[in-house]
């Protein structure tokens, strides 16, 4: 209705991933973004479907109100946390199944994720498999869309997600724990992946 009224031309705006595609081709004056779960562009928001629309309504009342009112509706909903607009609709587990259909690499996903902590370099992973570095590069680059670095940065990031969530682990711990190394290189990926540090992603979401 937005886009029928001309009221998003030339603004970012998103919807739920399965119709972005449409949406965009129907209105190409509309910048649409597929990942994240809302948007706001000057007084106008945008949300990714239904239960997005609920995180849009509670950035609107911490907007409006501040953010301890916001968190009072959130525990009312048993929603328990507000999510900046800018978190992907996706999780990277998800992503990640939808990218290898044929799950080609569940296994190695699986190990991964019970070995966060060691040495996870390409030649590591490819020796996994009994397969040389640069076939096996090529190979997870083919099924899955991404390079084996950036997956392991992935579910490493997943990883210190649930433990700045649910641990009282220090940033330099769940770094640790999580193979990063130092507090330093967790929030560089931190940075990337969701646009903020993991200290505030701690006081965000801190169950």
């Amino acid at each position: 209705m937005l886009a029928a009224a001309g009221l998003l031309a030339g603004k970012r705006a998103v919807t739920h991933w399965e119709l972005c595609e449409q949406l965009a081709e129907e209105y190409p004056l509309i910048r649409v973004e597929s990942d994240p779960i809302f948007i706001k562009e000057g007084a106008i928001w945008t949300s990714a479907g239904v239960t997005a629309g609920i995180d849009l309504a509670l950035a609107m009342l911490a907007e409006d109100l501040g953010r301890p009112a916001a968190l009072d509706v959130a525990r009312s909903l048993v929603s328990y946390m507000v999510r900046p607009g800018g978190q992907s609709q996706f999780s990277g587990a998800l992503n990640r199944q939808l990218a290898d259909v044929g799950g080609r690499f569940d296994a190695l996903h699986h190990w991964i994720a019970q070995n966060l902590d060691r040495d996870l370099r390409v030649e590591i992973l490819a020796d996994h498999l009994n397969m040389t570095s640069r076939t096996f590069a090529r190979s997870y680059v083919e099924h899955t869309g991404q390079t084996p670095a950036k997956a392991v940065e992935t579910m490493r990031v997943e990883a210190a997600r649930d433990l700045l969530e649910s641990s009282d682990l220090s940033i330099a711990a769940v770094a640790r724990h999580c193979g990063f190394g130092d507090d330093e290189r967790m929030r560089c990926a931190f940075r990337r992946a969701l646009h903020v540090s993991p200290q505030d992603y701690r006081q965000r979401f801190k169950r």
